[in-house]
């Protein structure tokens, strides 16, 4: 067990945490379903099909969402990994708001990845506090 997976593994969780090897099957179908869908906006957005504004929530939620796991796992900050991932639900909601009046399916299909990420915010505000 690495370093990183020891100090994850040693921090008190609420006792509904689902079980690390969850996650990885979970990211792999939620980022499938990102590549798919930021991939089109930014054709779209290329082709000038969308506006260039509607990219700036996606591109906020792809920073916020890549810097999570460098804040919580390599600065071991449970403290910056929660606002974090605040941010990254925030800028979900922001990109789904921006993206329906032109394309609904993106909006839709992106459910999955905004259910994770509001439990996931719960869960990591929960260890936050449990490890104060």
């Amino acid at each position: 067990m690495n370093p990183t997976s020891q100090w994850y593994q040693q921090l008190i969780k609420p006792t509904w945490a689902p079980p690390s090897y969850l996650f990885g099957p979970v990211w792999t179908v939620l980022y499938s379903i990102i590549a798919v869908s930021f991939g089109f906006v930014f054709y779209k957005i290329m082709k000038g099909d969308l506006p260039k504004k509607v990219a700036l929530p996606f591109i906020f939620n792809i920073i916020s969402n890549v810097a999570f796991s460098p804040l919580q796992f390599v600065l071991q900050n449970n403290l910056l990994a929660s606002i974090d991932i605040i941010i990254v639900l925030i800028t979900i909601i922001w990109f789904m708001k921006a993206i329906f009046p032109y394309y609904k399916w993106v909006a839709y299909i992106n459910i999955p990845y905004f259910i994770w990420v509001t439990f996931a915010t719960f869960l990591q505000i929960n260890i936050l506090i449990l490890n104060l």
